[in-house]
């Protein structure tokens, strides 16, 4: 009978837990979202002391959507990597109109189009941090940074803490797989609080509401970022077919009846005018909206064009962030110091009189290059004119020459390394100055390491540039591999560590022992060799091995790899110094890398290499190159040994007769069709 009592107990307080959950995720959706709460916070109160008394008597009916789950404890030492399903992409930046028009125009030219209308969607562009939030039959599963764009970090327990999250979905219209993609952010006030809660704490002061919101979601004690008014605003998903939707103005009113706040005054334009016309009304408002902007996200509306589009490597053809004008102000150039690059590059930098430029105190700006600042004139003690555009690093635009009073002087370049004291080459036809020591000059060992260990890089946590420098003046880091070699029991003892920290960054160290092979081509800091081009190689090779018995000729086969980076490639893998670093972090240390590549069942053209030649009736060239790279093929820009099919439209030219003569499979534009569908007996039609 005390058994029976029991269980009968039990099922009244699961019931109970259930319909709890349900009125606090109700409650807090129209507190946090909607700003409209229909009870007292004394009334919201009791709810959640009654749910937190039911899950404290019966722990075992605590589930993963639990509001009490927001604060959990403390979060692994360092956040564990996360694929994302869809890569995260970043957008391509317009800083005038005309690069708006110019926008526009390739669209139309990648589809075909004449002068028919394309319809966008408009909305203001947040200045937070992009996160990526997984939710399974409804409930939230996982939430991860942006990160490099394929992976992220695993930052969960951190977003469960945000209010305005929902931890579970109406179940009526949740789909099986939901991946929300948005931004983190603060607002305006929520900012100035947390900077006077930190000033009055003795604790230093965040630069913007951007870093505030990306060190909160980062901290490993998910209670600190629990008491940061952080707000998550969802602007799209990853794959828009689980909603079926027509338009990226639908997706985000499901998004909004979701749960989701969604960014505020967005709003589909018929045509490019439209866009125009609502980024100036945007520029207008920007200084009455409650939190920061830096500009407007226009996307194609109609998702069926959407997808047609594609993307580059980096960012989507159907979107792009139309960014503000650059803040302006006046300072003083005090004196010109000389930074030197991982590649060797010394860069002059501007020592300023500090000022104030969009909220930030700058007292350092770009110069780029000698050149630069001839044309520009700049001289010490000038008056001159400092800009911060889109969040790039400061520079100075010119001097006010009508401010000059005589005590200018002329800025001269050195002629040596202020580092090393190499004497400074220039190569023709460039205007850097560089410094050819780079085995053994110390400056480019550490931008090398910083490199290594940064978010373009191997992206280590706990080693960014500070504790590189201070692991290099220690004398425990002086090239890549001694980053493998580090010991706890060597950090520990070090000011500002301890075992804690010594421990996570081991642990930090010992994640990135598996590492793909593009992430590990593009944190050598090879001249010229990027994320982008990592990528290529890394699918066109698969290892590293490849790679390294690779010639000049089978880089330059790449469509999108130079001459430039081709020679780049040969210099540094010829370099025994560089081939016995691989063999030791590999051999010695343990470093496993990864094959690189979707599964080949999704990539029905992988090993196949196409060249078009003639005008396409059906899609642009473009359009049908970007389909061939979607399934993994490559595109060739000449007839060369590696072209296996050559793709025919009409008018084609010399390439044809000579595609025959070297025996390649020749399509004509149904046939490429048949081989785009994955057709594999493709009826060949005959001479052209």
């Amino acid at each position: 009978m005390m058994a029976l009592q029991a269980t009968t107990e039990q099922e009244r307080a699961r019931q109970r837990l259930a319909r709890l959950r349900e009125l606090i995720a109700y409650h807090n959706h129209r507190y946090y979202v909607l700003d409209d709460p229909e009870i007292s916070d004394g009334e919201y109160d009791r709810l959640f002391r009654e749910l937190e008394e039911l899950e404290s008597r019966w722990p075992e009916l605590v589930t993963a959507d639990s509001p009490s789950r927001r604060v959990g404890g403390a979060a692994a030492a360092q956040f564990a990597p996360v694929r994302h399903a869809v890569p995260m992409l970043s957008l391509e930046n317009a800083f005038a109109e005309a690069e708006l028009y110019d926008f526009e125009n390739r669209l139309r030219r990648f589809l075909n189009f004449g002068d028919q209308a394309i319809a966008y969607y408009a909305e203001p562009k947040l200045d937070g941090l992009a996160v990526e939030l997984v939710y399974e039959q409804g409930v939230f599963t996982l939430g991860a940074t942006r990160g490099d764009g394929l992976v992220g970090e695993n930052i969960s327990a951190n977003l469960q803490t945000i209010n305005d999250i929902p931890r579970r979905l109406p179940r009526d219209q949740a789909p099986a797989r939901l991946d929300i993609r948005g931004e983190v952010c603060l607002t305006v006030a929520g900012f100035t609080a947390l900077n006077e809660q930190r000033a009055a704490n003795g604790e230093s002061l965040f630069a913007n509401p951007r870093n505030a919101a990306a060190g909160s979601l980062r901290q490993l004690d998910p209670n600190i970022t629990a008491a940061r008014p952080l707000e998550f605003f969802a602007y799209g998903v990853a794959d828009a077919d689980v909603l079926a939707v027509d338009s990226q103005q639908q997706i985000s009113a499901r998004l909004a009846a979701l749960g989701f706040k969604t960014i505020p005054h967005g709003r589909v334009c018929a045509d490019l005018a439209a866009v125009i016309a609502h980024f100036q009304q945007l520029a207008q408002l920007r200084s009455q909206l409650p939190y920061e902007i830096d500009g407007m996200v226009a996307k194609v509306n109609d998702l069926t064009l959407q997808k047609r589009l594609g993307s580059k490597t980096r960012t989507p053809r159907w979107a792009i962030a139309a960014k503000f004008p650059a803040v302006q102000a006046t300072t003083r150039l005090l004196a010109v110091e000389y930074q030197v690059g991982r590649t060797g590059a010394v860069t002059p930098v501007a020592r300023l009189e500090p000022v104030t430029v969009g909220g930030v105190t700058v007292s350092r700006a770009t110069l780029h290059n000698e050149a630069e600042i001839r044309r520009k004139d700049l001289r010490l003690e000038d008056t001159v004119l400092v800009q911060r555009a889109g969040e790039v690093i400061p520079e100075v635009v010119k001097p006010l020459v009508d401010q000059r009073n005589g005590r200018q002087r002329e800025i001269t370049l050195p002629t040596h390394c202020p580092e090393c004291g190499s004497r400074l080459l220039r190569s023709e036809g460039e205007a850097v100055l560089r410094c050819p020591n780079h085995h053994d000059c110390p400056a480019q060992r550490l931008r090398a390491l910083i490199h290594f260990c940064g978010k373009a890089g191997l992206d280590i946590e706990g080693l960014g540039k500070k504790v590189l420098e201070q692991l290099t003046a220690a004398g425990l880091v002086g090239d890549i591999p001694d980053i493998f070699r580090l010991r706890a029991e060597q950090l520990a003892p070090l000011p500002g560590w301890g075992e804690k920290k010594a421990a996570n960054a081991i642990a930090a160290i010992d994640q990135r022992r598996r590492v793909e092979l593009s992430r590990l081509l593009a944190a050598l800091g090879i001249r010229h060799i990027g994320e982008v081009t990592a990528q290529l190689l890394a699918r066109r090779f698969g290892t590293l091995e490849e790679v390294l018995a690779a010639g000049e000729q089978d880089f330059l086969d790449i469509a999108g790899i130079g001459p430039q980076a081709a020679a780049a490639l040969v210099t540094y893998f010829a370099a025994p110094g560089n081939r016995e670093m691989l063999r030791q972090l590999q051999e010695e240390l343990g470093l496993e890398i990864q094959p690189e590549g979707a599964p080949e069942q999704s990539q029905p053209l992988r090993e196949q290499v196409l060249l078009f030649t003639g005008k396409l009736s059906d899609w642009s060239q473009d359009e049908a190159k970007a389909r061939v790279k979607e399934l993994g093929g490559e595109v060739a820009t000449t007839l060369n040994r590696r072209v296996t099919h050559l793709v025919c439209g009409s008018k084609p030219g010399s390439k044809l007769p000579k595609a025959r003569e070297m025996g390649l499979t020749i399509l004509d534009e149904e046939q490429f069709h048949q081989l785009l569908a994955g057709d594999k007996q493709i009826e060949v039609k005959g001479e052209k």
